[in-house]
C-alpha cells in the first residue's frame, strides 16, 4: 500500500501553510465573481487590465476563425504559424533585441536558456531571491550553482571570480518584494567577467520603461550581446506564454537545444494574435503604464499615511508584511470578509518570518477601489509597522 500522505497536509493546515484554490467564475479584472461572491481583487498580475480587453479579445476571435483553436505540433514540425513568427519579430523590436523566441510559459524559457548554456562544468551565479523557476532550471542544468545576498552586486562579482564558462541570472522585478535588480551593475560585472546575464523580466515588461518596454528600459540600458531578456506574455500583457529576446546566435542555440521549445506544442496561434494587439495598443499609446504607476503612488502614499509595514517598491508589487504566516493569514480573511480579495503569501514562498500580504494594482483600478483598499486595511489589526 502507498505511503498516506495525510499527515503532510495536516502538518500544513496545523503550520497555516495549506493552500486552498478558488473559483473565478467571471472573466479577469478588478471586479470579479469569485465561488459565487462579487469581490475588489487586488492579487492578478493583470497589471494593465488587457486580460478581457476589447481589442485582445476581438484579435483572438480572429485568430481562432483563421487558424483554429490549436497549434497542432511544435514549432519545428507545422506549428509555427505566420502569426507566431510576426509575433517574435514584434517583440524583439519592442525590447530592443536582434531576435526572439516564443515558449509556451515563463518556466520553460528560463529551463531552456539555463540548460542550453550550462551543464556540469559550469557555474550559475543567482540572487538568493530568484523565482523558483531559475532556481529549479539551474538545479537541472548540473551546473555548479552558488547564490548571492539579495542584490549584493559586490558578493555576485567575487562569485564570478574569473571563470569564462558562468551565468548569472536574476529576476528584473522581484515577484514577492516588488523591487528591481540592480540592473546596470550586473550588466557592468557580467560584460567585465565575460558571462552571461539572464534577467526575468516576467514583472517588468508592460510595466516599466518607455511604454512598457521593461526594467533595461527602465535604466536606459540597451540589449548587450551577452545579456538575455526573458519576459512573460500571461501578466502585463494580458495573455499567455513566454518569449526570450538577445542576439541571433542565441536564439538559434535555443531553437537547436532548448529541450522546452523542441519537444512541445506551440502555443495556440490566436493567443500569438491578442498578443500582437496587446503590443500594438502599447507602442501607440504610454497610457496605461502611466495610469498604472498613478495607481502605485497613490496607494503607497495611503498606505504610508496609515503606517503600514511597506517594502521599498516602486512597482505594482506591493507587499504588506504581518511577519507570522498566522497573521498574514487573519488579515486576508479579514480583507475578504469586506469583499476584497488579497490572498496571503506564506513560506516557502517567501522567508520564514516575512508572510505578507502581496497586493498587486492595475491600471483597470480607479481611485476609488484603492481608497476602499485603504480603508479596509486601516481596520487591520497588526499591519502597522
Amino acid at each position: 500500500m502507498a505511503k498516506t500522505l495525510t499527515p503532510y497536509l495536516d502538518d500544513l493546515k496545523q503550520k497555516h501553510l495549506f493552500r486552498g484554490r478558488r473559483v473565478l467564475e467571471s472573466a479577469q479584472g478588478v471586479e470579479v465573481q469569485i465561488d459565487g461572491r462579487a469581490m475588489l481583487a487586488f492579487c492578478s498580475n493583470d497589471y494593465l487590465g488587457l486580460a478581457n480587453h476589447p481589442a485582445l479579445k476581438e484579435a483572438m476571435i480572429k485568430g481562432v476563425q483563421q487558424y483554429g483553436v490549436g497549434a497542432g505540433a511544435s514549432h519545428l514540425l507545422s506549428g509555427h504559424t505566420a502569426s507566431h513568427h510576426a509575433l517574435e519579430q514584434e517583440l524583439a523590436e519592442f525590447v530592443g533585441a536582434e531576435r526572439a523566441l516564443l515558449f509556451s510559459t515563463g518556466y520553460m524559457a528560463n529551463q531552456a536558456i539555463i540548460t542550453s548554456l550550462t551543464d556540469r562544468h559550469c557555474l550559475v551565479v543567482e540572487d538568493r531571491l530568484n523565482h523558483a523557476s531559475l532556481i529549479d532550471a539551474a538545479r537541472l542544468s548540473r551546473a555548479t550553482v552558488k547564490r548571492y545576498a539579495h542584490a549584493d552586486v559586490a558578493l555576485a562579482s567575487a562569485l564570478l571570480a574569473d571563470r569564462d564558462d558562468a551565468l548569472l541570472t536574476t529576476d528584473a522585478v522581484f515577484s514577492m518584494d516588488g523591487d528591481l535588480a540592480p540592473l546596470p551593475e550586473l550588466v557592468a560585472i557580467t560584460r567585465d567577467r565575460n558571462a552571461w546575464l539572464l534577467a526575468d523580466d516576467a514583472h517588468g515588461i508592460g510595466v516599466m520603461g518607455q511604454g512598457g518596454r521593461g526594467s533595461f528600459s527602465h535604466y536606459g540600458l540597451p540589449l548587450e550581446p551577452h545579456t538575455i531578456y526573458m519576459g512573460t506574455l500571461g501578466k502585463a500583457l494580458g495573455t499567455a506564454g513566454a518569449f526570450v529576446a538577445g542576439s541571433d546566435e542565441l536564439i538559434e542555440t535555443l531553437i537547436q537545444r532548448g529541450r522546452t521549445y523542441i519537444y512541445t506544442t506551440a502555443m495556440p496561434p490566436a493567443v500569438a494574435e491578442a498578443t500582437r494587439a496587446g503590443l500594438r495598443l502599447l507602442s501607440a499609446s504610454d497610457e496605461l503604464p502611466k495610469r498604472l504607476q498613478a495607481n502605485v503612488e497613490r496607494f503607497r502614499a495611503g498606505a504610508s499615511e496609515l503606517g503600514l509595514r511597506m517594502m521599498p517598491s516602486a512597482t505594482a508589487i506591493q507587499p504588506i508584511v504581518f511577519g507570522t504566516s498566522e497573521h498574514a493569514l487573519a488579515a486576508s480573511q479579514a480583507l475578504e470578509a469586506d469583499g476584497i480579495l488579497v490572498p496571503a503569501i506564506r513560506p516557502p514562498t517567501v522567508p520564514e518570518g516575512t508572510a505578507r500580504l502581496r497586493i498587486t494594482l492595475s491600471a483597470a483600478h480607479s481611485e476609488e477601489h484603492i481608497d476602499r483598499l485603504l480603508q479596509a486595511m486601516a481596520r487591520l489589526p497588526g499591519s502597522a509597522a
